[in-house]
């Protein structure tokens, strides 16, 4: 794991999910678990996309409030991109893991949103799926009662500066950074999200590591 992945992880993801991601659960199986879900959705169980939706919001919305730096957008967005994957359902043949083609979804719905500068409104599914008190716990924003308020305020600056820093990355060298080393995604995957070679993957990484090494040298050099 490289420095910024430690700084970023636990701030920028939630430390439920980023322990999620460290717990050794093997990623075969919740794949698996996922394309069984899939199937069970396509033939119109909701509460098999009910629990897709469970498995997935905290990422995809901890991705899009990295990206659009408005809780409120992050919202809604996040909700318009499960809406599109419940639409696109039909048609998913399970060619890439479910979690890459919702990352997928998520990566134009924020492209959209950034031409047009608002969310599209309207929706042909329960919205029950989707209220803000039913969210991950481990989504960014959403208040854990297991930090002192020194953790708080000690998370919350990180996070302030973490955030700052990413912000004078360009769109897609920020997306680069977030889905590798907050989502955790392969370079494979990042490069099917972004629809670009393995090679633009890298040469991205590489400029926003250097950059972020740049912009957050004090903290680089504190760890």
């Amino acid at each position: 794991m490289n420095i910024f992945q430690r700084l970023a992880s636990k701030v920028l993801l939630g430390p439920a999910e980023s322990g999620r991601a460290a717990s050794g659960v093997p990623e075969a199986s919740a794949e698996d678990d996922d394309q069984a879900l899939v199937l069970r959705a396509q033939a119109g169980d909701m509460r098999a996309y009910d629990e897709l939706v469970t498995r997935h919001r905290g990422r995809i919305y901890a991705m899009i409030r990295n990206m659009v730096k408005n809780e409120t957008d992050a919202w809604d967005l996040s909700q318009e991109a499960f809406i599109k994957a419940w639409r696109a359902l039909p048609r998913f043949e399970a060619k890439a893991r479910f979690s890459t083609w919702m990352y997928r979804i998520a990566h134009n719905t924020v492209y959209d949103f950034t031409r047009r500068r608002r969310p599209e409104g309207g929706d042909e599914i329960n919205d029950e799926l989707f209220t803000r008190d039913r969210i991950d716990p481990a989504a960014v924003a959403t208040p854990s009662e297991s930090r002192s308020p020194d953790q708080a305020l000690a998370g919350d600056e990180l996070r302030g500066k973490i955030e700052a820093a990413l912000e004078k990355l360009s769109p897609e060298h920020r997306e680069a950074v977030i889905l590798k080393d907050v989502q955790g995604l392969a370079y494979k995957e990042i490069a099917e999200v972004m629809e670009c070679s393995l090679g633009t993957v890298m040469s991205r990484l590489f400029y926003a590591r250097q950059k972020l090494q740049s912009l957050l040298k004090d903290e680089y050099d504190a760890r």
